[in-house]
């Protein structure tokens, strides 16, 4: 005869941000990843005030990407939330205002290329200041993540706790300036334009790469950018899918591939945004400049920042490296060019031919059938 607990009623699994998600009444989009910010199809979000898309990926878990548009001298609603938001502006210009104290409001610019994370907690409104064109940004958040953690919505949009250690009413709060540290680490809150900023060279990664990482909203929040030479491409890397990352120069693909799998590949251009993996688990993933100019992206994060430990297994790690430049070989996450599937370099010869663009790995791939181009001594230098 059965058991009591073999006849008990089966407890429901709850997904917190899924009930959130569908009552939110914005345009919910998925896939595997989004060729084309500018066009995504947007609609009302009450919350918002203006148009926008809830953006929830293939690969998507403690992350999601909100798109925004602001309609000619529009604005958005206030807004107030504990979950973290990088956010880079796609197009058009404005303001925002930011404050913890009504008497005491912040407004700085930004336009086209922006990127920027607000300080967790803060009041903030966003407003079009062109009369005739629309401006569009997205943002990635870790609201699933708080969503699933908390379960309240009510204390996610409505907690009165003000992060004064991450913003306490500074002037030059979003000027734009920034301090270096080692490892190419850039400590900013603001960045005008990231398609213009200076990088700094990345050798471990290869394809002549350069590469600044962030420390974002008072030095809490990580995010990076890298550029990679024509004719190159990346060592391939394995980890989990939580990667965004949007194109803002260059033409090229993505290759990804989670364990014996079929690969998948994604197209991109500027303006195009996918992420490390497709699913769960972890991913290699690989990026292929095709273009004639240089190619690079932006890794759009909310995770904490090399300033800060997230568990005591990294607590007394340095700053100045990570495992994503270090070889497999070496206890990183990273595959040497000697080590890759021949097939990868072949594929992506083949793609430069139907371009008429010369292969530049012959100092870094022994499959190259091309011409030297950068080296492994890193000649290439930080740029200028």
């Amino acid at each position: 005869m059965p058991s009591a607990a073999e006849t008990a009623p089966l407890v429901e699994r709850i997904d917190p941000y899924a009930i959130w998600r569908q009552a939110e009444e914005a345009p919910l989009l998925g896939g595997i990843y989004i060729k084309d910010m500018k066009k995504v199809e947007v609609g009302p979000w009450p919350r918002k005030g203006v148009n926008g898309a809830l953006v929830y990926l293939d690969g998507d878990n403690e992350n999601d990407i909100h798109v925004v548009e602001i309609p000619p001298a529009g604005k958005t609603n206030p807004e107030r939330h504990l979950f973290d938001e990088a956010i880079y502006v796609v197009s058009g210009h404005g303001t925002a205002s930011v404050w913890f104290d009504e008497k005491k409001k912040q407004t700085f610019e930004w336009g086209e290329g922006s990127f920027f994370v607000l300080p967790t907690n803060m009041n903030f409104q966003f407003f079009n200041t062109s009369g005739s064109e629309p401006a569009r940004y997205f943002s990635v958040t870790n609201l699933p993540d708080m969503m699933r953690q908390f379960h309240n919505e009510e204390f996610i949009f409505n907690c009165p706790f003000d992060f004064n250690d991450r913003y306490a009413g500074e002037e030059n709060y979003f000027s734009g300036e920034g301090k270096l540290y080692r490892g190419r680490l850039w400590e900013t809150n603001f960045v005008p334009d990231i398609r213009r900023m200076k990088l700094f060279e990345w050798k471990e990664r290869g394809g002549g790469g350069t590469n600044a990482f962030f420390m974002l909203a008072g030095g809490k929040i990580n995010s990076h950018i890298s550029r990679f030479q024509p004719g190159t491409y990346k060592k391939s890397h394995r980890h989990g899918p939580g990667a965004h990352l949007y194109i803002v120069q260059g033409e090229g693909y993505v290759l990804t591939q989670r364990g014996k799998e079929e690969r998948i590949r994604c197209d991109w251009q500027e303006g195009s945004l996918y992420l490390s993996g497709a699913g769960d688990g972890l991913w290699l993933h690989q990026h292929f400049n095709v273009g004639a100019t240089p190619a690079a992206y932006l890794v759009l994060g909310v995770n904490k920042s090399r300033r800060y430990a997230s568990s005591r297994w990294n607590a007394a790690d340095r700053t100045d490296r990570n495992s994503s430049d270090i070889s497999e070989k070496d206890g990183g996450i990273q595959t040497e060019y000697e080590d890759e599937d021949p097939e990868i370099h072949k594929i992506f010869e083949a793609e430069l031919a139907k371009r008429g663009i010369e292969c530049r790995m012959k100092n870094l791939s022994p499959y190259c059938t091309g011409i030297a181009g950068p080296s492994t001594s890193g000649e290439w230098g930080d740029e200028h």
